[in-house]
């Protein structure tokens, strides 16, 4: 959930959709994404909409506080049962992220998760996530978060060498991750994932290289893998600004990824989207696979975003402001954007090229379509799947997606 909101048209204080949001509705899957803006600290690399406990001083009193944050933010839910009416469609996913969310209850996690299926209704094989930090949860915490319904779980794991650790200021200890995912699957959890970060200053390959083998020595069986992005305005910025730290390199990274890509694949990992592996089909995160589909998302909480038939839309950031919109009974939502049929196909063309199955042809204007072609013919599209009407990336052309991406939009 990156802090800076873009710009864009006033959202109106009911939050009322236009009547082509709803359009066809019912043949797309809904999901829930709830945001956990608070942290215990603050990690250096982190640009998110998240506040610790000191930041929040005096910002905003008890409508800051996170003791109540269940109930407020169970005020938004209520709210989208009003903008989308009679809408049945239940809720397909419902992912809790932050922030670190497990620094509340596992009660008033429960108590979200109880308003969307109270208000919306969970489908009967609905994935519920929500993210952790090592350190904030203990066998009996997740023991109650899967008994309030939550069947799948993810640890920011980032590395398992404490340098690379103490760089990315994470205060968790080396081991510990693993030792969740072991605690999770005693507490009936039946998806795991671990989240790692490459390319962290003072990181060797060899570091890397432990830090996947101890991942997938844990036995989850979903393992993301993000390259260190610098971004400004955090503590790791000024850093390397000041000369204490270096910039990660491109090349380190592509490098690094080949590793993951490797070594997950050995492992019986299998790829499905640039930065995510899983040991089957059943074991994807489905919640992020309907970002990446087109699907409709309701984002409720401090800063998170929305979109629903192509409507987009995003809250204020501060908790307190939150707080303050919705008991005053209006929508927390700080401004929206409607796409336009372009915008939709450029999205598509972004999004989908990410994927395993990667993004129809058909997307593609007569000089992207050409852009594809040069691209099989220099080994970055599959041709199998250009031949089947499809633009596929091969395992060199998810090092260059990025600027592929640019030539075929």
């Amino acid at each position: 959930m990156p802090s800076a909101l873009p710009d864009g048209e006033p959202m109106p204080a009911d939050g009322a959709l236009p009547a082509s949001a709803l359009a066809g509705a019912a043949e797309r899957p809904l999901a829930f994404y709830l945001h956990v803006p608070y942290c215990a600290t603050r990690c250096g690399y982190c640009d998110f909409n998240t506040y610790t406990a000191a930041e929040l001083r005096g910002s905003g009193g008890v409508l800051a506080s996170r003791d109540d944050y269940a109930e407020v933010l169970t005020e938004e839910i209520r709210l989208a049962r009003k903008v989308l009416g009679d809408d049945p469609r239940p809720a397909a996913t419902v992912f809790v992220g932050g922030g670190t969310p497990t620094l509340l209850p596992p009660a008033a996690l429960g108590a979200m998760l109880d308003a969307v299926r109270q208000e919306f209704g969970l489908a009967p094989d609905a994935e519920v996530t929500t993210e952790a930090n090592p350190d904030s949860v203990d066998p009996a915490s997740l023991a109650a978060l899967r008994e309030a319904g939550f069947n799948r779980i993810s640890f920011g794991m980032q590395s398992a060498r404490r340098h690379v650790l103490a760089v990315l200021e994470r205060t968790h200890t080396p081991g510990r991750p693993e030792a969740c995912v072991a605690e999770a699957r005693a507490a009936g959890f039946e998806h795991v994932n671990l989240d790692l970060i490459y390319g962290t200053p003072g990181e060797t390959d060899d570091d890397w290289r432990a830090s996947l083998d101890a991942a997938v020595a844990a036995g989850p069986d979903h393992v993301s893998a993000y390259s260190l992005i610098v971004e400004d305005g955090t503590r790791l910025a000024a850093r390397v600004r000041r000369g204490e730290v270096p910039m990660p390199d491109d090349d380190v990274h592509a490098d690094r990824y080949l590793i993951a890509d490797e070594t997950l694949s050995a492992a019986g990992f299998g790829w499905y989207e640039i930065s995510n592996w899983a040991t089957s089909a059943a074991a994807r995160c489905r919640h992020n696979e309907l970002y990446w589909t087109g699907a409709d998302w309701w984002g409720a909480g401090p800063g998170a975003h929305s979109q629903v038939g192509g409507v987009r839309w995003w809250n204020v950031k501060h908790p307190g402001a939150y707080a303050a919109a919705l008991a005053d009974g209006r929508s927390p939502g700080a401004g929206r954007e409607v796409l336009t049929a372009e915008d939709r196909r450029v999205e598509r063309i972004l999004l989908e090229l990410r994927l395993v199955d990667g993004c129809p042809l058909s997307l593609l204007t007569a000089a992207g379509l050409a852009a594809a072609r040069r691209a099989v013919a220099d080994g970055l599209l599959a041709e199998p799947a250009f031949t089947a009407g499809r633009a596929a990336l091969t395992r060199r052309g998810r090092l260059l997606a990025d600027a592929l991406t640019r030539d075929l939009t």
